[in-house]
């Protein structure tokens, strides 16, 4: 029988064996109109709260399809509480950025505005499509809740007591003597303490401002690291960042 699954879809209806659902818009077109499944194919489901589950096209339309759910495959997967913070890109990068994020298990992205932020308009919703498309592929069992772009003095103002902030450093300008780059990740001392809520800072093209650097550094739930001696793109940075902090903190240990 699981040779025979086609697909494999997030959704937001409760599973459970025997519910029915419609697979309509987009999701239907793609299993009618481009899959071009028929009734009596399998396919796979999951909705982030109860795991995956095996369901089985009952009814075929005009780019819908009927399912009903069979039998709970996979139990739902812990997965780390660990946010993705961005300063927003060009749009094939920022697309490459939001899958490998998801796809390495972050589990909120948030656009953050910045003095040197070349984009300051974002579709969430694009963002958020891009997500679940990344998580339907990766065999990832829920996907990134995606919030609207904030600034970055009202981040840093509102920041919750009980996360830390992994902040990528670069060397930054003016103020080196005040405040160096970060340490090496694997001399961290927060890692020691295993903490369980991080969020990771990703600057812009450019980098943070001397103003901006200053202000990360000097809160309370900074820790600075270094992703080494070059210079990355955002994009580049966000892949490296992640899997440092997942070799670290994350559930690759």
């Amino acid at each position: 029988m699981f040779n025979s699954i086609k697909a494999r879809l997030y959704v937001e209806n409760g599973l459970s064996a025997g519910h029915k659902i419609l697979l309509d818009g987009n999701q239907g077109h793609y299993l009618v109109n481009v899959m071009r499944l028929k009734a009596g194919v399998f396919i796979l489901l999951f909705n982030g709260r109860h795991g995956e589950w095996m369901a089985e096209i009952v009814k075929v339309g005009k780019g819908k399809a009927t399912v009903i759910v069979r039998e709970n495959i996979t139990a739902q997967r812990p997965e780390p509480d660990l946010w993705y913070l961005f300063a927003p890109i060009k749009k094939a990068r920022l697309d490459y950025m939001v899958q490998k994020a998801t796809e390495l298990g972050v589990s909120l992205l948030r656009p953050v505005l910045t003095a040197r932020t070349n984009l300051d308009r974002l579709k969430e919703d694009k963002i958020r499509l891009n997500a679940i498309e990344a998580a339907e592929q990766c065999e990832r069992f829920t996907v990134p809740i995606v919030e609207p772009m904030i600034k970055l003095e009202k981040l840093m103002a509102e920041w919750p007591e009980d996360r830390l902030i992994m902040f990528c450093d670069e060397e930054g300008e003016g103020d080196q003597n005040t405040f160096p780059v970060g340490k090496a990740i694997d001399e961290v001392n927060a890692w020691q303490n295993r903490p369980t809520k991080w969020a990771i800072l990703i600057g812009p093209e450019g980098g943070f401002s001397p103003d901006e650097r200053s202000m990360i550094r000097r809160h309370p739930a900074v820790v600075p690291v270094t992703l080494g001696p070059r210079i990355l793109r955002a994009d580049t940075a966000a892949v490296a960042a992640i899997t440092l902090w997942q070799s670290f903190a994350g559930d690759w240990q």
